[in-house]
C-alpha cells in the first residue's frame, strides 16, 4: 500500500452522454476557499452548471466529494457528500453518507467525481486506481439495493453505492445506498436513476492516506476521542441507544411529531424509543466505519431476523407522525424503504399528508392515522409508481397543489419535515424556513439545544436567529472537511470553558450573553484536524468564515432558481395552528426571527445575498 500524503486532489469527470472519462486536478484555490466535502462540490457545480437545468435531464451534474478527513482514521470520518439539483424541490442538494464507497474511492486515489450527461442503457461506473470505465448493468436494473450490493461480491476494502427500483423509476425522494448507509434526501437516486446509472463500484486499498503533520494528528486524534467518550450524548445516549433515544426527550419537550404533525407529544412515545428496540430487539452496535459514537444499531425481529434500528428521524416520521407504535413495523418499514431505494423522512412526511387528506376527504385512499394497513403496499406502488403511488411519488409539495390541503403539506421548499415539531423549538423553527436545501434539521440544529440539552429556552426569539446564523457556518464547515455532525456535541461541550462551566450558567449565557457564549466556544478540535491533514492553515475564525462562504454559496445558487423570501416560510399549521396537547396555544413568530436572521446574513429584504455580501467572501458572481 503506497502513501499518499493529505490530499490527493484527483478529480474523476465522467459525462454518460459522450461516455468520455478525464482526470483533472482540483484547484488549490477552490480546496482552500471549499475545504472539500459539500463546499467544494458546490464550488464545482457553481463554476459548470447553468441555473435552470431540469432535475432528471442530462444537464444536470452530480459531484460526490470526498473531505480531507475521510481515510485518515480520525474519530467518525466515514463521511463523503454528495452535491446535485433536486428533483424534488428544484433547487440544490446536499447530502451526507458514512457508508463504504468513500473510503474505497479515496484509498483508490481519488477526491472527487463529477457526473454529468445521461446513458442510453442501464450502466455502472467502475472505478479504481487506473481509472473509471462505464459497463453494461441491464442485469441489475429491477434489483432492489440489497441483491445489487451482493452481486458485486466487494473485498472489506472495496465500496459500492446502488439505487433501488424507486430510483430507477424517478421516484423524486429516492435516495441511495451503500452498505447498509444512505444519500438520504431530496432524490439523489433520481437523479442517478434519470442518468440510467444502477451503481458505481470503487476498489481501493492502493494508497494510505497519511496526514502531513503525523505527530499533531496523533494527538489531536486522541484529544477527539476523549471528548466523544466522556460527553454524555455520544458516549451514553447515542452509543447505548442510538439516536432513538431522541423520542423520549423530544416526547417530554413537546416537538415530537403526532398524526402529521397535529400534536407535539404522545402517551405511547416510549412504545418506540430507543431504549425499548435495545431491550425489546437485544440491540447490537451496526455503525458507520472509523466510527467512535456508534450511533447505529441492529437487532433481532422474530425467529433470527435481523434488521437496522430505525434511526430517530424514521421513528418519528414512519412512527408516531403517522399513529403507528409498533416496533415490529417500524423495523419492517424501514428495511423495506432501505431496498427499495426511499428516503423514510419524505415518505413519513408524505404519507402522513395522504392520511389527512383522505381524513379529510381530497384523496381517496386506505391510509389511516393508527393503522399499518396498507402501508406497505404503498412503499411498493411509490416505488414502481403504480396506481395513486404515482402521485405520491412526487412529494407532498406537489400533492397538495393537485388535490389540496397545503396548509397540511409539512414541507419547506418541497423538502418534507424532519422530526421536531417547531412549535415547541421556535430557533428550529427558523432553521427549518431559511434552511438551504428545505425543511432540513441539519442545516442549524438548533432543536438539540432547545428541545434535548434545554441550554436554550424553546419559546423565545432572543437570540435565535443568532444561533441559526451560527449554527449554518458551523455545520456548514464540518461537512465540507467532513465528519460527522454528532461530533459537535463532544467538540463543544467537552473543551475547558463549556465543561466547567454549570449547565445553569451556561444555559444563562446562552440565554442571554449569547454573544459572549459564542465567542467562549472553542470547537478547534476541527480546524487543527483540518490543518494537520493537509498542511493548510485553518484557524477557527477561518473556519467558520468558509463555513459562511459555503452557506452563502449554496443560497446564492438557490436565488438564480427563484428561492426568495416568499419560500422561507412554515405551513400555516405551525403558524397559525397550536399543538393539541398545548394549553398556551402557541405558534411559530417566524417574521420578527426572520427579518433579524436577513440583516445578520447579509440579505436584503427579500432574501437575495447582497452584492457586497458575496464580495466580501470572494464569491465571484
Amino acid at each position: 500500500m503506497e502513501k499518499l500524503i493529505g490530499t490527493s486532489n484527483n478529480l474523476l469527470e465522467i459525462n454518460l452522454s459522450t461516455n468520455s472519462i478525464t482526470k483533472s486536478k482540483i484547484n488549490p484555490k477552490d480546496r482552500e476557499m471549499y475545504l472539500g466535502g459539500k463546499g467544494l462540490g458546490l464550488k464545482l457545480l457553481y463554476n459548470r452548471m447553468n441555473p435552470g437545468v431540469n432535475p432528471l435531464g442530462a444537464d444536470n451534474m452530480v459531484a460526490f466529494m470526498m473531505g480531507a478527513f475521510l481515510g485518515t482514521g480520525a474519530a467518525c470520518t466515514a463521511r463523503w457528500d454528495a452535491v446535485t439539483k433536486s428533483p424534488l424541490t428544484n433547487i440544490m442538494l446536499s447530502s451526507s453518507c458514512g457508508g463504504p464507497f468513500g473510503l474505497a474511492f479515496k484509498t483508490a486515489g481519488y477526491d472527487g467525481l463529477l457526473l454529468s450527461g445521461k446513458s442510453e442503457k442501464p450502466v455502472y461506473i467502475k472505478i479504481d486506481e487506473n481509472g473509471a470505465s462505464i459497463e453494461d448493468a441491464s442485469e441489475l436494473w429491477g434489483k432492489d439495493t440489497d441483491e445489487t450490493q451482493e452481486w458485486f461480491n466487494l473485498d472489506k476494502k472495496d465500496g459500492v453505492m446502488v439505487i433501488g427500483v424507486a430510483g430507477e423509476n424517478l421516484v423524486k425522494f429516492a435516495n441511495v445506498k451503500s452498505g447498509h448507509r444512505f444519500l438520504g434526501r431530496g432524490g439523489i437516486g433520481a437523479v442517478l436513476g434519470s442518468k440510467n446509472v444502477k451503481a458505481i463500484v470503487a476498489y481501493g486499498g492502493k494508497y494510505k492516506i497519511t496526514p502531513v503533520d503525523e505527530d499533531n494528528f496523533i494527538k489531536l486524534k486522541k484529544k477527539a476521542n476523549k471528548f466523544i467518550n466522556r460527553n454524555e450524548t455520544t458516549s451514553k445516549l447515542y452509543r447505548k441507544f442510538g439516536t432513538a433515544s431522541h423520542v423520549s426527550s423530544c416526547n417530554e419537550s413537546g416537538i415530537l411529531p403526532v398524526n402529521n404533525f397535529s400534536d407535539g407529544y404522545s402517551e405511547k412515545a416510549n412504545l418506540i424509543s430507543g431504549e425499548t428496540y435495545r431491550e425489546k430487539h437485544d440491540g447490537k452496535s451496526s455503525s458507520c466505519k472509523l466510527c467512535t459514537i456508534q450511533c447505529g444499531h441492529k437487532g433481532t425481529f422474530g425467529k433470527n431476523k435481523i434488521l437496522q434500528f430505525p434511526e430517530y428521524e424514521t421513528v418519528g416520521l414512519m412512527g408516531s407522525n403517522l399513529g403507528n407504535y409498533d416496533t415490529f413495523k417500524l423495523a419492517e418499514w424501514n428495511d423495506l424503504c432501505g431496498k427499495l431505494g426511499l428516503d423514510t423522512i419524505s415518505v413519513g412526511g408524505t404519507l402522513s399528508f395522504v392520511m389527512e387528506a383522505t381524513e379529510k376527504g381530497l384523496m381517496q385512499t386506505d391510509l389511516k392515522f393508527g393503522t399499518s394497513e396498507g402501508i406497505e403496499k404503498m412503499l411498493y406502488d411509490i416505488s414502481l409508481r403504480k396506481g395513486i403511488g404515482d402521485d405520491v411519488a412526487n412529494g407532498s409539495r406537489w400533492l397538495a397543489d393537485k388535490y389540496g390541503g397545503k396548509e397540511f403539506a409539512m414541507n419547506v421548499k418541497g423538502l418534507e419535515f424532519a422530526a421536531y415539531d417547531p412549535r415547541g423549538a421556535w430557533g428550529q423553527g427558523l432553521s427549518y424556513a431559511v434552511a438551504n436545501r428545505g425543511a432540513c434539521h441539519l442545516s442549524a440544529p438548533v432543536f438539540a439545544l432547545e428541545g434535548i440539552l434545554h441550554l436554550l429556552k424553546p419559546n423565545t426569539i432572543r437570540y435565535k436567529a443568532k444561533f441559526v446564523d451560527y449554527f449554518e457556518d458551523m455545520f456548514a464547515a464540518i461537512n465540507s472537511l467532513h465528519t460527522c455532525q454528532f461530533t459537535s456535541y463532544a467538540y463543544m461541550l467537552e473543551p475547558f470553558i463549556a465543561k466547567t462551566t454549570p449547565n445553569k450558567l451556561l444555559a444563562f449565557m446562552m440565554q442571554y450573553l449569547a454573544g459572549v457564549a459564542l465567542v467562549l466556544m472553542d470547537v478547534s478540535v476541527y480546524n487543527k484536524l483540518y490543518t494537520s491533514i493537509t498542511g493548510i492553515k485553518l484557524s477557527q475564525n477561518q473556519m467558520f468564515k468558509t463555513g459562511r462562504r459555503i452557506h452563502l454559496l449554496e443560497r446564492y445558487m438557490n436565488t438564480r432558481e427563484g428561492i426568495s423570501k416568499k419560500d422561507d416560510t412554515l405551513p400555516k399549521r405551525f403558524l397559525e395552528e397550536s399543538r393539541k396537547s398545548d394549553t398556551k396555544n402557541r405558534v411559530v413568530p417566524l417574521e420578527k426571527m426572520l427579518e433579524k436572521y436577513y440583516k445578520m446574513k447579509g440579505y436584503d429584504t427579500n432574501g437575495i445575498p447582497l452584492a457586497k455580501t458575496l464580495s466580501k467572501l470572494g464569491i465571484e458572481v
